[in-house]
């Protein structure tokens, strides 16, 4: 049984959030880096005993987990070098001069407050209590109260007493992290509510993001929702490649469809291709790769239960023919593989065929002419990735395509499939509305610390008092705009 966090609980805890967020905003970019670093090593710490309970809870095998564990370090560690090295303050200085009027003015970026970070089910590592968003969000110089997901409570909590005891150790204030647990949608309205939130980080269901930004919305001071809400990450397979390797090309999109048993946020849930031969091949290979499919257990009851629901909805839908479905023996929450094909125009006017279902399932949409393709492009609603399966020509005869699909997404592909992030600085994972809440972030990568920070200035004010990152000696030694230049260096003789 989970325990309800009780509102006067959530109120004593934000309210140290807000407190310990007055410390935070005293912190250096190298102490916060240093407090990341520990994490980690308490996070590496937790050994086996951790990967064996997020198994019994979530059904991911050993093997996913281990390297999802290296993959959530690996975060704490990569956003503690970035954040160091001062890149996210942003320093900017333009010193005093005779045809200035203002005098001295220096910028540099904080931590905007209290976050809100919601858990996700399907990695129950990299992005829930200790994931991207808690990482990104302390390594800005933001408190975090995490609303841990039900389906790995105990994972969370494991991961929760980590982060816990390197606030101890470095004799942080306890509002640093704070764990908050429940079933009910109350709570995470009431966290979204609360006046002393700043921001609000989710990954999950349109819905569910989508209520979360809308009550952000509507307080007396509205604050930001970074919500990834899903995606159908479509692939567009163009016609010499398709030529050339239809049968490999087949094996490629199945592994991909039912990696993680299409649990992933980025599996390519539709194919896009033109009528012909080859693409005759390609579903040919299809049909029989299916079969090879061994049903996996899904994360949980609730994911099992609206996988079946969706799935059956999208395959009756008028004009949808079933290329393969699974038919192997399945045990208790087990999802078996199906496919299925449309025309072009039928995708075109049916929204239900537009929206994502999250587990291994297909759409092969089927085009007259390359016009259909363009016009899919522009119907489509964002997405975090637009696959292009193609040969350089193909490039060279789509361009107006590819100009459209630019417009779409937060990562384009050439060849490969979506599955898989790399946790690196040039990662966007974020797309166009309704695939995230604000495109111009990434919930991956280093850069994922930009959503949680905002700009402050400060004008003629003496050195004595300004923060470390804007000092004339540069204490930090990091890289500063001065004047309009880069300078790593001391101000000393600049000043008066």
């Amino acid at each position: 049984m989970i325990e309800e966090t009780s509102k006067e609980n959530i109120d004593r805890r934000i309210q140290m959030a807000a407190e310990a967020y007055q410390f935070l905003k005293n912190t250096t970019v190298k102490e916060r880096a240093a407090f990341m670093n520990a994490v980690a090593d308490k996070i590496e710490a937790l050994g086996e005993k951790l990967l064996t309970t997020a198994n019994a809870e979530t059904s991911l095998p050993l093997a996913r987990l281990t390297g999802e564990k290296t993959r959530t370090t690996g975060q704490w560690r990569s956003y503690a070098k970035a954040i160091a090295t001062g890149t996210y303050t942003e320093p900017r200085i333009d010193l005093a001069q005779p045809d200035k009027q203002k005098g001295d003015i220096r910028k540099y970026n904080v931590g905007i407050g209290p976050v809100v970070v919601f858990g996700a089910s399907n990695f129950p590592f990299a992005f829930s209590t200790a994931g991207g968003d808690t990482a990104s969000a302390i390594g800005a110089g933001c408190p975090v109260i995490v609303k841990a997901h039900p389906a790995h409570s105990e994972t969370s909590q494991m991961m929760a007493d980590a982060i816990t005891d390197a606030v101890t150790a470095f004799g942080w204030p306890e509002g640093i992290f704070s764990h908050i647990t429940g079933t009910s949608y109350e709570i995470g309205t009431y966290l979204t509510q609360h006046p002393d939130i700043r921001a609000v980080a989710f990954t999950g269901s349109f819905n569910g993001g989508k209520a979360l930004f809308d009550i952000a919305n509507r307080r007396e001071n509205p604050i930001p929702v970074f919500a990834e809400m899903g995606s159908i990450n479509p692939v567009f397979a163009l016609p010499d490649l398709l030529e050339n390797k239809a049968e490999a090309f087949a094996k490629e999109y199945l592994s991909s469809l039912t990696l993680g048993v299409g649990q992933f946020c980025t599996n390519p849930g539709v194919c896009i291709a033109l009528k012909g031969e080859s693409l005759d091949r390609f579903i040919i290979t299809l049909k029989k790769e299916i079969q090879e499919v061994v049903p996996a257990k899904m994360l949980h009851k609730g994911i099992y239960e609206n996988f079946e629901k969706h799935k059956t909805r999208a395959a009756e839908q008028p004009e949808v023919h079933i290329i393969a479905a699974a038919d192997t023996e399945i045990n208790e929450w087990q999802a078996r593989t199906m496919v299925i094909k449309t025309s072009a125009r039928n995708f075109i006017k049916n929204p239900v065929l537009n929206e994502e279902v999250f587990g291994p399932f297909g759409i092969i949409v089927i085009c007259e002419t390359r016009d259909e393709m363009v016009e899919i492009a522009q119907q489509l609603k964002g997405q975090l990735t637009i696959t292009v399966a193609a040969t350089d020509e193909d490039i060279r005869k789509h361009f107006m395509l590819i100009n459209f699909l630019k417009d779409k997404c937060g990562r384009l592909l050439f060849n490969g499939m979506p599955t898989g992030v790399e946790v690196v600085y040039a990662m966007q994972h974020g797309g166009p509305f309704p695939s995230t809440t604000d495109s111009r972030f990434t919930s991956v990568g280093p850069d994922a610390v930009k959503r949680f920070i905002r700009p402050i200035s400060f004008q003629n004010w003496p050195d004595e008092f300004l923060p470390e990152e804007l000092k004339n000696e540069n204490p930090l030694q990091i890289s500063r705009i001065v004047d309009g230049k880069v300078n790593s260096g001391s101000l000393k003789l600049q000043t008066t």
